[in-house]
């Protein structure tokens, strides 16, 4: 039967998570029907896919810097075909606001996406939210930016920073879309390169450079750094971060490729391209020879 493989292995994964979480306060079957249809299904004794879909929740209590305890609920609703497609994963708090819930889910998603498709995720989801949850409990950069900016209008003294950060690789789609997704959310001007290496450039106002860093940062990578960064107080000279700007935008900056598997952007090029934008000192910077 379609689909008979993957509902035993979605109930080996729930019994793993009933022997892991054997309290009531902290796993829940959220609908009994929908697991003993799932049974049913995987053990043969219907041909008919099941008609609901198995939800479960684990709750975990996590304590934080400042010493309280906070309760996560991670709940997992299964569909026919997982693992070979991800399930409906969803974290909550009552700690968390909607952003901070938005930025979680974000990068819980690019996660599972980029180490779990086509096995078993959910406790890799558990185990994550475990390591991670504390980064989104903060109140958030976010509303500090707002706050800084109603106190702070005009800029004055305000920080105008650029990033340059360099990464082994980009190549997940999830994650080059976040970094498009955020610059624009933020208000930074810049590019990414993606392939290998992986090549970000993020400028404004400090406060959303930072919180751009703190979220590229909980992604998942082999390696990533801040290469060099340039920091220009912003009450000096009535300077404003427009004039300090080297990029009209923010945008994906794509090369003609080089190597074998086509992954390699010709640095060549690259280094025009930051020629123009009188940026081409950064080029030493990255590899370490001047560009030509």
């Amino acid at each position: 039967m379609a689909g008979a493989e993957e509902a035993a292995t979605q109930l080996s994964e729930i019994e793993l998570l009933l022997s892991m979480f054997p309290s009531q306060e902290e796993f829940v079957i959220d609908d009994q029907l929908a697991v003993a249809e799932l049974r049913d299904y995987a053990e043969g004794r219907t041909a008919t896919l099941p008609t609901s879909r198995a939800r479960i929740t684990v709750r975990q209590k996590l304590d934080t810097a400042s010493g309280n305890v906070v309760v996560f609920s991670v709940s997992c609703i299964y569909v026919i075909n997982y693992p070979t497609v991800l399930p409906e994963i969803t974290v909550r708090s009552s700690e968390l606001n909607r952003s901070q819930q938005t930025h979680l889910h974000t990068d819980l998603n690019a996660y599972l996406k980029e180490n779990c498709c086509g096995e078993l995720c959910v406790l890799a989801a558990i185990e994550w939210v475990k390591d991670n949850a504390h980064m989104y409990l903060n109140k958030g950069l976010l509303p500090d930016l707002v706050q800084a900016k109603k106190q702070d209008p005009s800029g004055q003294g305000a920080m105008f920073t650029r990033l340059w950060i360099y990464s082994h690789h980009i190549y997940n789609k999830q994650k080059r879309k976040n970094i498009l997704d955020w610059s624009k959310e933020l208000g930074l001007t810049g590019f990414s390169m993606p392939g290998k290496p992986g090549i970000v450039c993020a400028e404004g106002r400090q406060i959303a450079c930072e919180e751009f860093w703190a979220r590229l940062r909980r992604l998942t990578w082999q390696r990533i750094l801040i290469r060099h960064r340039e920091d220009i107080p912003l009450d000096s000279d009535g300077i404003g971060t427009d004039s300090l700007q080297r990029f009209t935008g923010f945008e994906e900056a794509i090369f003609d490729t080089r190597g074998n598997r086509g992954n390699h952007m010709d640095l060549g090029q690259l280094y025009h391209f930051l020629n123009e934008k009188g940026c081409g000192d950064v080029f030493q910077l990255y590899f370490g020879i001047e560009g030509r």
